[in-house]
C-alpha cells in the first residue's frame, strides 16, 4: 500500500510540473471528438480518456484528475485494508487465471508479423513517473514485444522531463550556458529496446507543452525576461544535439524517427504572416517558441535535427486534427516547403478519433493530400475510445479499428494505393494500466485479454 501511495503522490507532483496548455482549441475539440467520445490523449496524465483535440488539450483535466487521485489513494488504503481480510487462496486464483489469459494473447497471431509487409507497428510506453511507467509491468512489454515492432514513449521523453534547471544555471556560471540534461527518464525504455531489437518514434523535440517555461529566460530562471532570438536559437540546438548525440551513441539503432516538431500549425491562434498558420498561442497562454524565435522555429528545429541525426534516422512532423481541411493544407504548405530544403522525411497524423468522427473520407482526403508530398506517412497516436464501456459500446470500437486500418491498408502504396505509410502506432496496449487511469481506448482489456478491437485488426490480415 505505501508504495501504490507512493506512486499516486508522485503523479500528483509531476501533474503540477507538467501543466500545459488546456483547452488551446475549443473548435478543434469539438471537431475531434465524435458525439460518444474521441478520447484524445493526456500527455500529463497518460491518456486518462479526457475529451480534447491534442496531448495538450488534456492537460485541462488537471484539476479533476487530482481529485481522482485522492480518492486512487483512498482507494488504494481500502483495497489494502480488505486485502489483509481476504482469502490467499483467491489472490493465487486470480493470479493464475491472470497468467493463463496472458499466456492466451502471447500465444495468439503476432500483429506485427500480420501486418509485416505493409507497415511496422508501434505501441505506446505509456507512464509519467518512473514509477508508473508500464516498463515496470513484465506483462506489458512481453505482450509489446509480441505483437509489436515499434514503440513510443508517450511521456518521459518531453524535455519537461529532461532539462535539468539546476545544471543550466550552473552552465552560465562556470561554462558556455548551454542547457544541462538529465536522461534518468529515458535511458531505461531505450536499454529495454536495445536488448529487446524493439524500434522507437521519438517524441518529441520542440513541443510548445511541457517544455518548462525557465528554459527561455534569462539565467534559467522562473521570473525571468525571454531571451533574444539567437540565445534562444543557441539553446534549441544545444537541447536537440545533446539528445540525439546521447540517443545515437548508448543505444545506436534504436531511434529509427524523431517528431522533431509538434503541433506548430493552430488555425484558431496563428501568426497571420505566416504561411503554414505558425501557433501563436496555446490557450490562452503564449507559444514560448513563437514569441522567442517567430515561425523560423519551426524550420529551425529542423536544420538541427538534420545536422546531427544519423543519415537513417527520419525526422517527422506530427500533429492533430490533420483531417482538417483548413489544417490539412496549412501542414502541406509547412512540409513542402521542408521538403525542398531537405529537411523532412514525413509526416505524422496523430490519431485521436471516436466512433463515429472523423469519417473514413475526411481521413483519406488528407492522407491522399499529403502524398501527393512524397513523404512517408506515421498514424502517430492512434486513440479510439468509448463513453461506456459495455459489450455494446466495445463491439463498436473494435468495427471502429478495423474500418481504420482497411483504409490505411487500401491507402498504403504496398497494395497499389498513393501513399507510403510506413508505421502506425497504438498509443498504449491495455486501459486502466494502472491506478486511476481511466482510459479505454486500448486493444486490451487490463487483464491483458483482447477486445474486439484487436480480433478486429488480426482478423483483418488473417483473412485476407
Amino acid at each position: 500500500m505505501i508504495m501504490r501511495k507512493k506512486t499516486l503522490i508522485a503523479l500528483a507532483l509531476t501533474m503540477g510540473l507538467l501543466a500545459g496548455c488546456g483547452n488551446s482549441n475549443t473548435n478543434a475539440a469539438s471537431a475531434e471528438s465524435s458525439s460518444s467520445a474521441s478520447a484524445q490523449s493526456a500527455s500529463t496524465i497518460e491518456n486518462t480518456g479526457v475529451p480534447g483535440s491534442s496531448e495538450a488539450e488534456s492537460d485541462a483535466a488537471n484539476n479533476d484528475v487530482a481529485d481522482d487521485i485522492e480518492e486512487a489513494i483512498d482507494a488504494s488504503d481500502d483495497n489494502d485494508a480488505s486485502d489483509n481480510n481476504g482469502s490467499s487462496e483467491n489472490d493465487e486464483s486470480s493470479d493464475e487465471q491472470t497468467k493463463e489469459t496472458i499466456e492466451d494473447s502471447l500465444n495468439a497471431a503476432s500483429l506485427k508479423d500480420l501486418y509485416a509487409d505493409n507497415f511496422m507497428l508501434g505501441v505506446g510506453i505509456n507512464g509519467s513517473t518512473l514509477e508508473n511507467q508500464t516498463l515496470n509491468l513484465p506483462e506489458y512489454m512481453e505482450l509489446s514485444k509480441k505483437h509489436f515492432n515499434s514503440c513510443t514513449m508517450t511521456n518521459l521523453m518531453k524535455s519537461g522531463y529532461i532539462l535539468d534547471q539546476q545544471g543550466s544555471i550552473e552552465s552560465l556560471k562556470t561554462g558556455d550556458g548551454t542547457p544541462a540534461l538529465f536522461f534518468g527518464s529515458i535511458d531505461p525504455t531505450l536499454e529495454w529496446c536495445k536488448e529487446n531489437g524493439m524500434k522507437m518514434r521519438g517524441h518529441t523535440l520542440v513541443w510548445h507543452t511541457q517544455t518548462p517555461g525557465w528554459f527561455f529566460r534569462e539565467g534559467y530562471t522562473d521570473d525571468g525576461e525571454y531571451v533574444d532570438k539567437d540565445t534562444m536559437l543557441m539553446r534549441m540546438e544545444s537541447y536537440i544535439k545533446q539528445l540525439i548525440t546521447h540517443v545515437q551513441e548508448e543505444y545506436p539503432g534504436v531511434i529509427y524517427c524523431w517528431d522533431v516538431v509538434n503541433e506548430a500549425v493552430e488555425p484558431d491562434s496563428y501568426d497571420p504572416d505566416s504561411d503554414f498558420m505558425c501557433r501563436t498561442k496555446c490557450g490562452e497562454d503564449p507559444n514560448p517558441w513563437y514569441d522567442t524565435i517567430g515561425p523560423d522555429y519551426v524550420e529551425a528545429a529542423f536544420t538541427y535535427a538534420r545536422k546531427y541525426a544519423d543519415s537513417d534516422v527520419k525526422l517527422f512532423y506530427n500533429d492533430y486534427n490533420t483531417y482538417q481541411p483548413v489544417k490539412t493544407n496549412a501542414i502541406y504548405t509547412l512540409c513542402e516547403s521542408l521538403k525542398e530544403k531537405g529537411l523532412i522525411d514525413g509526416i505524422g497524423m496523430q490519431g485521436y478519433w471516436g466512433i463515429d468522427y472523423p469519417s473514413d473520407q475526411m481521413i483519406e482526403t488528407a492522407i491522399r493530400k499529403f502524398a501527393e508530398l512524397g513523404l512517408e506517412i506515421h498514424i502517430t497516436e492512434l486513440s479510439i475510445g468509448v463513453d461506456e464501456e459495455t459489450d455494446e459500446q466495445f463491439e463498436k470500437q473494435g468495427k471502429r479499428y478495423g474500418d481504420v486500418f482497411s483504409l490505411l491498408l487500401s491507402l498504403d502504396d504496398e497494395n497499389g494505393g498513393p501513399a507510403n505509410i510506413t508505421s502506425v502506432t497504438l498509443f498504449g496496449l491495455i486501459d486502466h494500466y494502472r491506478e486511476g487511469d481511466t482510459t479505454n481506448t486500448r486493444i486490451f482489456y487490463s487483464d491483458y485479454s483482447p477486445k474486439p478491437a484487436f480480433h478486429k485488426i488480426e482478423d483483418l490480415m488473417k483473412n485476407n
